[in-house]
């Protein structure tokens, strides 16, 4: 966007076959000379070897430009000559066309609720608070504008407001779409420099009304004079022609808090964006934009409008609004983040502590370890429309890597601007513990923001995962180490950050789970014990790109009491014995019971556990499970002092695996008294023991039919039963 300039200077266009077109603003008395010093300062060709042809006619030095502006025009056109062009003058590439570079940037960028976010994500760097979109059907009038041409964009708008100022640096980064001044403060979220310009697929004159000022931008540069790509007005220094021009600067008035008191005072506390509907084709583009299609791009956002504000740490409510021709205003949907009512400073502390860690990052501050904060927040929607309204809490934790933890992650930082930081986000309602988090739940990747919906932004992970990732130019996705592109560096990035920074703050969002479910038992804390275990990962269901955060996730993890006991308490893998028992068997019951009373601490895990600790637990130290051998192993040194019943119960399960050998010792073979003796392995006659079958029922003892017939081993004859 230019400055604010005279549009009745006149403009003097050079042209030249090898160093293309040139254009100029000067007053009338500048003379021919001035603009071969001009040309002289841009291409190194001296003003001795220039020859200005105008009109057929080569122009003398001292000829005044405004002796040869046409009447009723404002552009004189003139031809260069000079020999040191042709061939050894100056040499280089130069770039497209404004439109044509705006074009190639509509080409790669996504169209739809991405739109939307990229405006968030401008409202996000701001500092601000809150968001409103809103599309307007009013129309204005047409009589007092800028020019004729503006006529067309007095109609139907989408406005865009935040409740933050622009300040210097953001009126000067609008402007230089090639350069992105996000990328000097890595801390901004849009920091690729073109996603502002995804509103082109929208409008062809964007405007900006914040603080002292009202721009608008003219990419086809024909509304404000030739070559002017915009033009600004200054509420204090402006106000005359602002007050003349009144049908102009009526659309920025009544909007969002915005009243015609706000342009006289001289000042607007917030940013209000007006992008006018394009109607017609354009240079620019083809893309025609009604009411449906404004409404289909509210539809896509609030698709996954439920987490736009999940790992956002200014912009805390989002809404969608219209206001119809008669300036009736409605809301349709509204979005907002909210702290843990039990806490309201948690969040706040937890940002102020991973503000501190940034800092020391970019500071260069050694600190090998991962600053983590946790935090809950409750998201709701509100849909007007349909009448819902709907809550989700979530139990956040954002990490900051520390300079040290990873010499090549540093390196990497610094080259690229990047910063190590990692947010989880784990969904606290309705998780299944067998399915991992909420029921239908299907964890994505985030830039701050969501990534546009597909399976490149799904990972397979209970949880959400947010990163300062590096992303491909167009913030479709991840960007990952392919064979032609083995070297990006955006991309050997994000895999360390995968195996460095991800697996600590997950590791600390799991343990402040369970810290949680142990302080909040007695009070209203969505997660049960066994819902922790529906934050693990499923190693099954986990996508190839991030199965790198397994290893040391899990190397920490289950290393801490991260097991819930039958008893209900927390426990190491080491402490545990776990059952896969068939829990609507009564011998389960039984047995289980028994283990717990001789101080063995039972636990049952989901599979998706179960297939962790198989894989993950190494060494001595190996997984222990309730099975025939280990209860013969505590019946041999705890006994058994239960009832008959029971021990005829636990006979049957140590049974259950055919290791006899296994039994001597145990006092666990029923007698016609009903009492019980120890199995042994003499074989004399006075030792043998009898029992009754159904074709020898005499003593009718009340005893197992299913194996008491088989007690033969290798070495010797325990007793015979008339089966054998």
């Amino acid at each position: 966007m230019a400055n604010c300039r005279d549009p009745w200077l006149p403009w003097v266009t050079v042209r030249h076959e090898y160093i293309g077109q040139k254009a100029y603003q000067i007053p009338h008395s500048t003379a021919v000379r001035d603009i071969k010093q001009l040309i002289y300062e841009e291409t190194d060709l001296p003003v001795i070897e220039q020859q200005l042809v105008h009109n057929g006619k080569v122009l003398d030095d001292k000829v005044q430009i405004g002796t040869l502006v046409p009447t009723g025009s404002a552009e004189v056109s003139m031809a260069l000559e000079g020999r040191g062009l042709k061939g050894g003058g100056r040499f280089g590439q130069t770039t497209p066309p404004l439109v044509e570079f705006l074009k190639d940037i509509l080409r790669r960028y996504p169209e739809g609720g991405q739109i939307l976010k990229e405006l968030i994500q401008n409202a996000e760097d701001a500092g601000a608070t809150e968001v409103k979109f809103m599309y307007d059907e009013k129309e204005y009038g047409v009589e007092s504008l800028w020019s004729h041409d503006m006529a067309q964009y007095q109609g139907t708008a989408l406005y865009v407001y935040n409740d933050a100022v622009f300040t210097t640096e953001d009126w000067n980064g609008i402007q230089e779409i090639a350069r992105s001044r996000k990328r000097e403060d890595p801390l901004k979220v849009g920091r690729f420099g073109i996603g502002f310009n995804s509103v082109y697929h929208i409008t062809d004159v964007p405007s900006i009304f914040s603080g002292e000022q009202i721009g608008m931008l003219d990419p086809h540069q024909t509304l404000f004079g030739a070559h002017e790509s915009g033009q600004c007005w200054n509420l204090k220094t402006d106000m005359k022609e602002i007050t003349e021009l009144t049908d102009q600067f009526a659309p920025y008035i009544g909007l969002f808090g915005n009243s015609g008191k706000t342009i006289k005072d001289g000042s607007f506390s917030g940013t209000l964006f007006r992008f006018p509907l394009r109607i017609k084709p354009s240079q620019l583009s083809a893309n025609i934009y009604n009411k449906e299609k404004v409404l289909e791009l509210f539809e896509s956002f609030k698709a996954d409008a439920d987490t736009v504000l999940l790992f956002l740490k200014s912009v805390q409510k989002v809404s969608l609004h219209v206001r119809e021709s008669d300036g009736t205003e409605r809301m349709l949907f509204q979005v907002t983040a909210g702290e843990n009512p039990e806490n309201k400073l948690e969040r706040p502390n937890s940002l102020k502590t991973l503000g501190l860690a940034t800092d020391s990052y970019s500071n260069g501050v050694p600190n090998g370890t991962v600053t983590c904060a946790t935090y809950q927040v409750n998201i709701e929607t509100q849909d007007e429309t349909a009448k819902e309204t709907q809550r989700t809490t979530w139990l956040v934790c954002n990490g900051v890597g520390g300079r040290g933890l990873c010499s090549d992650l540093d390196s990497l930082a610094d080259d690229l601007k990047f910063i190590p930081t990692i947010g989880i986000a784990l969904p606290l309602t309705r998780i299944d513990e067998d399915k991992g988090a909420t029921s239908g739940f299907s964890g994505r990747a985030f830039c701050f923001l969501p990534l546009p919906p597909g399976e490149e932004s799904l990972t397979g992970l209970p949880v959400h995962v947010s990163g300062f990732f590096g992303l491909t130019d167009n913030r479709r996705s991840i960007k990952w180490r392919e064979v032609d592109q083995w070297r990006d560096p955006a991309a050997l990035w994000n895999e360390l950050l995968i195996v460095t920074v991800i697996p600590r703050a997950y590791f600390t969002l799991i343990m402040e789970a369970i810290k949680r479910i142990q302080t909040k038992k007695d009070q209203d804390f969505p997660l049960s014990p066994r819902d922790a275990y529906g934050a693990w990962p499923d190693p099954n269901r986990i996508k190839p790109r991030w199965k790198p955060i397994l290893e040391p996730l899990f190397h920490d993890l289950l290393q801490q009491q991260v097991i819930y006991s039958l008893t209900n308490s927390w426990i190491q893998v080491d402490e545990a014995v776990f059952s896969e028992l068939d829990t609507d068997v009564d011998i389960t019951e039984m047995v289980i019971s028994y283990l717990q009373s001789s101080g063995m601490q039972v636990a049952r895990v989901p599979a998706a556990v179960d297939a962790v600790l198989n894989t993950y637990v190494t060494g001595p130290a190996s997984v222990k499970k309730v099975t025939p051998p280990l209860v013969r192993q505590v019946i041999r040194k705890a006994k058994h002092k239960g009832s008959s019943q029971e021990k005829l119960l636990l006979l049957e399960f140590v049974l259950s695996d055919n290791g006899y050998s296994d039994l001597i010792g145990l006092e666990l073979l029923p007698l016609q008294d009903e009492t019980f003796a120890a199995f042994s392995s003499s074989v004399s006659d006075k030792d043998a023991v009898y029992i009754a079958s159904e074709e020898y029922p005499r003593y009718r003892i009340k005893v197992l039919k299913l194996s008491l017939c088989l007690f033969k081993t290798t070495k010797s004859l325990i007793f015979e039963c008339k089966y054998c």
